[in-house]
């Protein structure tokens, strides 16, 4: 059988795949990444780039800004009424619930600006009863794939899915006497069939096959519609550029505090003329070395301070790499769409105060929409595989408290001067409960609680 399905590459798959890349690596960090993220000077010997390879440390924004996202969307969980509950509490039958999926698939698509969703089932024979059903979990299941997973895909004129391409890295361990068994796969799911191909020393072999009950393609494609609808890049590209060159910048204050602290020698061009020798006791053992570089000694002619010493670069240099640093960080959550203030509040007006907190909002209102069609979508591939799943009803929450809170509690206080009536005050009072949950999430049962205490006293 051909081996073209382990090398085909959808196009944009092939255009994006570098990046895609990098990004999961910055995201990951760790010494590898810190390997291939830090730039070697020009004129950087090898002891020296080295010496700092080691020594050097990431602060990993781009992992905090995908993460953030998704908490900040998923901070309060979806309302799901008349859904399976066995589905729920394990989505991907793996243990995963609904929430901790849609999580993944959150930060997916912060980091790759595309991400997948996967519905399918078990593989079995024979007839299936409620009771072996219930023993093996022969049931549908949802899974979250990244980008790099689906290799090609292709659309028919319907507007859905006729094929997708899925890779996977296989792992047969279950004999705990021999070593594991790595295998490279491809699966092929098409609208009314499915393939297993499995890439063999000498060729490729179809394992495994079976119908696809569903008519089309269980696969939802959720991409940002700003990023890549638009054939442009994704912005995680961007982000990872400019961590990468705090990284750089942190790694130079680093060797400079280094330097500080154990200086350079500079010796005198006589001392290096004169052939002196460097041996314990002033012995012969090794013949001095003179090198162009910042952890070998500089070499100054007699006409100059002709003085035997040590050198060190100033602090200076350090509080200007750290304030770029923080300049840097500033503009990095500014350009996600996460800053909410500009560096000085007071500088700011009002309604550039009312204008950030917007974007924030909608920016997060936005990707709760994409998530929330994305579990919608899952849920009826499900249906489609059971018609005995019960689809809830899904709703995202919209509502971001991102407010200038002491603003806000003021002119609260501002408004119970009025002289109203008790309405006007209960309302006072609700809006206040909900500043009270954005401080700190107040629970269902005292918000009820607080929620009478305001109709019978207000």
């Amino acid at each position: 059988m051909s081996s073209y399905l382990f090398t085909r590459r959808h196009p944009e798959y092939a255009a994006s795949e570098q990046v895609w890349r990098r990004s999961a690596q910055a995201y990951s960090g760790g010494a590898d990444y810190i390997g291939q993220a830090l730039i070697r000077h020009v004129s950087e010997i090898d002891i020296e780039f080295a010496e700092r390879r080691k020594r050097a440390y990431y602060f990993n924004y781009p992992r905090a800004i995908a993460r953030r996202i998704t908490q900040y969307v998923l901070a309060a969980e979806p309302l799901r009424q008349g859904g399976t509950p066995e589905l729920m509490e394990d989505f991907s039958r793996t243990g995963l619930r609904v929430n901790e999926v849609m999580r993944q698939l959150s930060t997916l698509l912060n980091v790759y600006g595309r991400a997948w969703l996967l519905v399918e089932t078990p593989c079995f024979s024979g007839p299936v009863d409620l009771d072996r059903a219930r023993r093996e979990r022969l049931r549908p299941y949802c899974r979250a794939l990244s980008p790099l997973d689906v290799v090609d895909w292709a659309y028919g004129n319907d507007g859905k899915l006729l094929w997708v391409l899925i890779s996977e890295e296989y792992t047969d361990n279950s004999d705990p006497f021999l070593p594991p068994v790595k295998s490279r796969r491809r699966r092929l799911i098409e609208r009314h069939f499915w393939r297993l191909y499995e890439q063999g020393a000498d060729e490729v072999q179809e394992i495994a096959s079976g119908v696809n009950p569903v008519g089309e393609v269980p696969v939802a494609e959720i991409t940002e519609p700003d990023g890549f609808g638009l054939e442009s890049g994704h912005w995680f590209e961007d982000v990872v550029r400019i961590s990468e060159a705090i990284l750089n910048n942190e790694s130079e204050a680093q060797m400079n505090v280094v330097k500080q602290m154990f200086g350079m020698l500079v010796v005198s061009d006589a001392f290096v003329r004169g052939g002196r020798k460097l041996g314990q006791g002033g012995g012969s053992e090794g013949n001095f070395a003179a090198t162009v570089a910042r952890s070998a000694a500089i070499v100054e002619s007699v006409e100059e301070k002709g003085i035997s010493r040590f050198i060190s670069p100033s602090g200076v240099e350090n509080a200007a790499i750290r304030q770029e640093n923080a300049c840097l960080k500033r503009e990095l959550y500014d350009v996600v769409g996460l800053a909410v203030q500009s560096a000085s509040r007071d500088a700011q007006t009002a309604e550039a105060k009312s204008w950030d907190f917007h974007n924030v909002r909608q920016f997060l209102s936005a990707r709760a929409d994409l998530l929330e069609q994305a579990e919608k979508a899952a849920w009826s591939f499900m249906q489609k595989f059971d018609p005995g799943v019960k689809i809830p009803e899904v709703v995202y929450n919209r509502k971001f408290a991102v407010r200038d809170l002491a603003s806000a509690i003021g002119g609260l206080l501002q408004l119970r001067e009025l002289d109203t009536g008790p309405e006007f005050r209960k309302a006072l009072h609700r809006s206040a409960l909900d500043m009270l949950d954005a401080i700190g999430t107040v629970s269902h049962a005292d918000r009820t609680r607080i929620l009478d205490e305001i109709e019978k006293t207000a």
